[in-house]
């Protein structure tokens, strides 16, 4: 299995080095550094075990229900390093994620991800679900790093009210960790690591609305990101898109997927 499996201490130590040589303040290189998560990477290409596929036709049991959105990956859990997303995801079987790619959409969803355990008898379901199915990507190559937020995401998350100066050192740092980052393939999915923001951060919305509506003893920083898609080509009507998908870790590590929210972002 083609794999790139380097959780990159050294990038850390050359990060506080060229964030030292900018002056940006040591205070502030520890919080981006704790802010830091783990993710998992997939990209097509690879001449190993078929990790991810985006796309096609849902493998899924006889008794499962017909999706009403077209898939867009499935994942093989068993071939996902345990550890490697930073999430309590299964040791085997198959996660599927569905979603629509309407603009704007974004609410909790009892369809948009379903789990088939491993040794489940499931066959191809060809249904018709508006967009679907997308063209199938093969991805055999995958790979595991710290991913950190986006800088509007980290200052709105570390100040309360970040002014210009506070955005403004928020890139500093974002361009000290590129900087030292080296040279990763193009993704077309993750799980775990950090929203890709293109208007609104999808994990902050998704906590805002929880916080709103959800139960007030509830802990929203319990919400997490599962997944993240990004798309383009796939749909003629969208240029550049993103869907995301949320769930709170104790409902991942119980596997429940009965309340996950969906989020479709594009540029």
């Amino acid at each position: 299995m083609a794999v790139i499996d380097d959780w990159n201490t050294d990038r850390v130590h050359r990060f506080r080095a060229e964030a030292a040589s900018r002056g940006l303040p040591t205070e502030e290189v520890e919080e981006w550094i704790r802010a830091a998560v783990p993710g998992t990477f997939f990209t097509q290409g690879g001449d190993g075990p078929l990790v991810a596929r985006t796309g096609g036709d849902p493998i899924l049991p006889k008794d499962a229900p017909d999706p009403c959105r077209p898939l867009i990956a499935r994942v093989d859990c068993a071939l996902t390093p345990q550890g490697a997303t930073g999430l309590p995801l299964p040791s085997a079987g198959h996660l599927l994620f569905f979603a629509d790619v309407d603009l704007g959409l974004h609410g909790p969803m009892s369809d948009a991800v379903y789990y088939v355990p491993a040794e489940t008898p499931a066959t191809v379901r060809r249904v018709d679900t508006g967009y679907g199915p997308f063209e199938s990507h093969d991805m055999r190559t995958m790979w595991h790093h710290l991913s950190p937020p986006m800088p509007e995401s980290f200052a709105e998350a570390r100040w309360d009210a970040p002014d210009d100066e506070e955005y403004e050192l928020a890139e500093e740092l974002e361009s000290a960790w590129t900087h030292v980052g080296g040279s990763w393939p193009t993704w077309t999915f993750a799980l775990g690591a950090h929203p890709v923001v293109l208007n609104d951060d999808p994990l902050l919305l998704t906590r805002d609305d929880e916080s709103e509506t959800g139960d007030a003893a509830a802990d929203t920083d319990d919400w997490v990101l599962l997944a993240t898609w990004r798309g383009g080509e796939q749909v003629r009507e969208l240029d550049s898109y993103v869907v995301s998908w949320m769930i709170r870790r104790q409902d991942l590590a119980s596997l429940r997927f009965d309340h996950v929210y969906s989020h479709v972002d594009r540029t």
